[in-house]
């Protein structure tokens, strides 16, 4: 007798496991006893697994009630990720905003700043008068009248002036340049005119209230110096003078000026 059993041949590896078991006792006993065990064999096992209800994945859909459980977990979920998650992020936050002014560096003070500061006293437009007593520069003397004009140069380093004056004595233009040397702790004065080539450089500092200047350049195979005197005698007038000395001579006034604010 043949038994068919392609139709109800399940899938999986039980079926081997039971030819195997088969053949093992095939071995052992004589084929005409072969035949009953076999056919009695598979029947048990395919009654088995007709009667075992067979195994399918779910495919229930979810109700409404379950659909909104699941919403809420999820909601829940990203809620408490929120929760720990913002104390993680703040805190960096607050130590950032609680960082101490006082750590903020102030900015650098400009050398020379103070020096120039003190030079202020000039700026603006001023009417001037210079008296030139008798002497082998001006033999006959006189006065002169003119404008001088100041103001600070780029970044407010330097003091720039510009003069000129006619009169008795002559016509005179000048440009003065004023600044401070941080290295020889002294301001530094150039002088430029039409009478003279070149620049006159003269190294002032202040003594007392007064801002003096001094220089030497040499004249005719001597030594000429030079002593300038300047003071802010009263708001919006400013007193000047020039003095000279040949060698080792007595000082002797040049010429004196006085400047008023326009």
């Amino acid at each position: 007798m043949v038994c068919d059993t392609k139709a109800a041949e399940p899938q999986g590896g039980r079926f081997h496991a039971v030819e195997k078991q088969i053949r093992w006792r095939r071995g052992q006993l004589p084929d005409e006893h072969y035949a009953p065990i076999e056919k009695s064999i598979l029947r048990r096992y395919y009654a088995r697994t007709r009667n075992r209800p067979p195994r399918h994945r779910s495919t229930e859909v979810p109700t409404g009630a379950a659909v909104k459980n699941m919403r809420r977990v999820r909601i829940a979920t990203i809620s408490i990720v929120l929760v720990l998650c913002v104390p993680l992020w703040a805190e960096p936050q607050e130590k950032t905003v609680e960082k101490p002014a006082a750590a903020s560096v102030p900015p650098a003070v400009k050398p020379g700043a103070a020096e120039m500061d003190r030079l202020k006293f000039y700026l603006g437009e001023w009417e001037y008068t210079e008296t030139s007593p008798k002497s082998g520069f001006s033999p006959n003397g006189g006065k002169n009248t003119g404008v001088y004009t100041s103001k600070l140069g780029p970044g407010g380093n330097s003091l720039i002036n510009t003069f000129h004056s006619q009169g008795p004595v002559g016509y005179f233009e000048g440009l003065l340049v004023i600044t401070w040397d941080a290295r020889e702790k002294a301001y530094k004065a150039y002088a430029f005119g039409n009478d003279f080539p070149g620049a006159l450089v003269e190294t002032g500092t202040f003594e007392g209230d007064a801002l003096v200047f001094r220089s030497e350049f040499p004249v005719e195979g001597a030594k000429l110096k030079l002593r300038n005197v300047t003071r802010l005698t009263a708001p919006g007038k400013i007193e000047s003078e020039e003095f000279m000395a040949m060698k080792d001579a007595t000082e002797s006034l040049l010429v004196g000026v006085e400047a008023k604010k326009r």
